[in-house]
């Protein structure tokens, strides 16, 4: 889930974007958090947070909130951001037991 909102004119960046990526557990959710906080963003023109939600039902939402200048760089960042973020579940989904195992409880 994303939320996009270019109204906010905060320190010089107006434009803002909420991503909510979903993982069955919190490990994994903090396993994507720790994994993806390690880079830095490349211009100082973005800014980027993390949090993690933990839900009732025993799954976590990774949050990453972008601010940038430009929605061109709002685009730029989110699109490195996805590309990591595509790497790390790919990881988790051939190496992580908490995946291999949800796996096998789905199957059953």
């Amino acid at each position: 889930m994303a939320d996009n909102n270019t109204k906010s004119t905060d320190d010089g960046f107006p434009c803002s974007l909420t991503i909510d990526v979903p993982f069955p557990t919190p490990r994994l959710a903090s396993v994507a958090h720790k994994a993806l906080a390690v880079d830095q963003e490349l211009s100082p023109l973005v800014r980027r947070t993390f949090s993690i939600d933990d839900d009732a039902d025993a799954a976590s939402v990774l949050r990453v909130h972008y601010k940038a200048t430009t929605n061109r760089m709002l685009r730029v960042a989110v699109n490195g951001l996805m590309e990591s973020l595509n790497l790390v579940v790919e990881v988790m989904e051939e190496l992580d037991v908490d995946v291999l195992e949800h796996h096998h409880q789905d199957s059953q």
